[in-house]
């Protein structure tokens, strides 16, 4: 019987998600992978998460459909995913099958010990964190940004820049969907979700968030 595989990657930069260099480099993995084994790659998902966030909606999707298939979820590289212990129980505790591309042997106990290293690491870097800013106040540095109105003008700028920057890589892609035929934001939505095309936020496209785009790019 051919094996079947669901690929997911994962990225922490929106631009890493949008221009497809780390993607792209994982999915050539996968897909290596899956030759190698004679196996079929039925699905892929991906999505734009920093690694300190738990939300992964399509972790949890390419699990879902791994066990509603039978199928085993393919990651590209353990290494770095390996850092998140939110990630690693998660894959730990789903009850899919996994495999790691680049840890092909690790099982359910690799990742639980992973796991509890990963959260380990997190707590120490908080400590650190928290006697490093607590010396420093002892030795009269003072803490926090001495001019928090500039500091929020710069903030709302930045932003204002990063939509914009956003809508003009995205919007060549949105024009080459209408090409095809494709006219309703609905319709656009599905397409740029099918892609595994993240929203700014690394989120899933809705008719609002294209709309927006397309506002951006008219203004």
């Amino acid at each position: 019987m051919i094996k079947k595989y669901i690929a997911y990657y994962r990225v922490s930069t929106k631009t890493q998600g949008l221009d497809g260099n780390g993607m792209s480099s994982q999915r050539l993995i996968v897909r290596r992978f899956v030759e190698s084994q004679n196996g079929v790659l039925e699905n892929e998902f991906s999505e734009v998460e920093s690694g300190k966030c738990n939300d992964r909606p399509q972790l949890a999707a390419a699990l879902e459909h791994a066990k509603r298939i039978g199928g085993t979820v393919a990651i590209a590289k353990l290494d770095r995913l390996g850092r998140n212990a939110e990630f690693l129980l998660r894959l730990q505790n789903s009850g899919a099958d996994f495999v790691c591309c680049d840890a092909p042997n690790a099982d359910r106990f690799t990742i639980g010990v992973m796991a509890l290293l990963a959260q380990r690491e997190r707590e120490l870097i908080s400590e650190r964190t928290r006697l490093g800013l607590a010396a420093a106040k002892a030795k009269g540095v003072k803490l926090g940004n001495p001019n928090p109105q500039n500091a929020l003008i710069k903030m709302v700028a930045a932003n204002k820049a990063a939509k914009v920057d956003f809508a003009t890589k995205i919007f060549p892609i949105i024009q080459e969907i209408k090409s095809a035929g494709v006219e309703t934001l609905q319709g656009i939505c599905e397409c740029l979700n099918r892609r595994g095309i993240p929203t700014r936020n690394g989120k899933n496209w809705y008719p609002a968030t294209v709309r927006n785009i397309l506002k951006i790019q008219n203004a």
